[in-house]
């Protein structure tokens, strides 16, 4: 899995599953991972193991620009990966290697949890678990490292494959394109979408998201959506937005995120008027 990629979100994760919050833990020396399949684990179990398991191996995680490690975790039943980010960087103006110069720029690593929590509000489970802990004395990300990869979308496109089913692989893409204008996310590049070996999409990364634009970005891309998605956005508010995103996310940035829905709903409806719910909503499949 690649990656580019406080104490106050294990209190937001006692709230919702009664997990109790984490003290540090140093890395051990090296072991060999023996990996637990995520479908085995209860949301309550994993979020518990990241709070709570001795890191006892540590390494690059390879790939990226912001020195992100790749950990293996255990607490004596269970050992895996996870992944861990720490950067939280705050620029009045960054001017990438490519493209125009952005003013008032963040990278920070609680984008990764505030993603998570946020997705898991709308319903969504290609976003994996990411949690606050204290690692090496720093905050950080803690977020499961996904397993059975089969590709990244760079490697996907080379191939040019689309899986066994090619409206089941569209389906996932349009709920991306969502997910990454309501997140106001300017960084979802090839290495960050990856593939599992049952054809599922893992959206992975989003400590440059959450911008503070009130707009949809790229119109031309939203082209169909999720009926169920589409339903739980409209009903979405700043109240149950913030109180799932805990201190992830500012007041401000919760507010952005309601004013891109209000541009997005708005986009779909109007699509919806000129081609009919069926050319628009679908029900996805699994």
């Amino acid at each position: 899995m690649r990656y580019r990629h406080s104490a106050a979100l294990p209190l937001v994760a006692a709230l919702l599953w009664n997990v109790p919050p984490a003290a540090a833990q140093q890395a051990s020396p090296p072991v060999t991972a023996v990996s637990a399949p995520t479908s085995a684990l209860t949301p309550a179990q994993m979020e518990a193991f990241l709070l709570n398991a001795n890191i006892i191996r540590t390494r690059p995680a390879g790939g990226g620009i912001t020195g992100s490690l790749r950990v293996t975790m255990t607490d004596g039943a269970l050992t895996h990966d996870a992944h861990v980010q720490t950067i939280d960087q705050a620029l009045s103006e960054f001017k990438p290697a490519r493209g125009t110069p952005e003013f008032n720029f963040r990278d920070s690593y609680r984008y990764n949890i505030a993603a998570y929590r946020l997705s898991l509000l709308l319903g969504l489970d290609n976003v994996p678990m990411s949690v606050e802990r204290r690692v090496n004395g720093k905050n950080a990300a803690v977020t499961w490292w996904v397993d059975d990869v089969l590709m990244d979308e760079r490697a996907r496109l080379k191939a040019n494959d689309r899986g066994p089913d090619s409206e089941r692989f569209a389906m996932q893409t349009y709920v991306q394109r969502v997910f990454d204008e309501l997140i106001a996310n300017r960084d979802r590049n090839l290495g960050n979408m990856l593939w599992t070996t049952d054809w599922k999409m893992w959206l992975i990364d989003h400590t440059r998201a959450f911008r503070m634009n009130d707009d949809v970005q790229k119109p031309q891309l939203l082209v169909r959506i999720d009926r169920a998605l589409f339903e739980r956005l409209q009903r979405l508010t700043v109240e149950e937005t913030a109180k799932a995103v805990g201190a992830s996310l500012t007041t401000w940035e919760v507010r952005a995120i309601i004013a891109r829905r209000d541009a997005i709903i708005k986009h779909y409806r109007a699509r919806i008027a000129e081609r009919g719910e069926t050319g628009v909503l679908f029900n996805p499949r699994r």
